[in-house]
């Protein structure tokens, strides 16, 4: 006696609709932010996205952020006369305390 089955998979899949945003920039900023978008392999339009989505995400935030990682997500640069053993030795303590 032989049985054959069939299966058959269910997928769901969740699509969100991108809408269209006119903004009106700097033209010299568009170009740079081209640029920038290009070297990393994003359109503007993700670039952006990306950008607005962090602000959003950091608003809910409960936590410190260092200023170290908030000059890499942000793209500002830090102060040339930060002190890193200074910034090193309060994370270390940071950690300590919460890993005891």
């Amino acid at each position: 006696m032989s049985f054959s089955y069939n299966y058959i998979k269910f997928v769901r899949i969740n699509y969100i609709m991108d809408s269209k945003l006119t903004l009106k920039l700097n033209e010299r900023v568009i170009e740079r932010a081209k640029k920038y978008a290009s070297t990393k392999k994003l359109s503007l339009s993700r670039l952006i996205e990306n950008y607005l989505d962090s602000l959003i995400k950091e608003q809910n935030d409960d936590f410190e952020i260092s200023p170290f990682v908030r000059s890499i997500s942000s793209g500002k640069s830090l102060p040339a006369d930060a002190d890193w053993k200074t910034s090193r030795e309060g994370y270390t303590d940071y950690l300590t305390k919460k890993y005891p």
